[in-house]
């Protein structure tokens, strides 16, 4: 077992992982604060972006450029959230005003 590269299955499942984690944030996030919020992922990806470029080690390299550029996708998704919230798939906040 000692011979056996395990970081390409622990990439794969962090990777998993993160996405995953994204999905339920996206929706919280466009519930309570709509997807004027969408700033917060792009800061977000831009600095975990950063950071990976200045960290030595491949594994937390990795988690770091896929946490990026799962916030970045993560703004597109706020918008794709507030159109099925218009097309009632998903519950509207009844304390936030809409603007359709």
């Amino acid at each position: 077992m000692t011979g056996l590269n395990w970081e390409g299955l622990v990439i794969g499942m962090g990777t998993f992982l993160i996405i995953g984690l994204f999905h339920p944030i996206v929706i919280k996030a466009e519930y309570h604060w709509g997807k004027q919020c969408w700033p917060i992922f792009l800061v977000l990806g831009c600095v975990t972006g950063i950071a990976a470029l200045f960290v030595s080690n491949t594994l937390l390299a990795s988690f770091l450029g896929v946490f990026a550029f799962s916030s970045f996708w993560s703004i597109l998704e706020m918008f794709e959230q507030e159109e099925r919230v218009r097309k009632g798939w998903f519950p509207k906040n009844p304390n936030r005003k809409y603007n359709f």
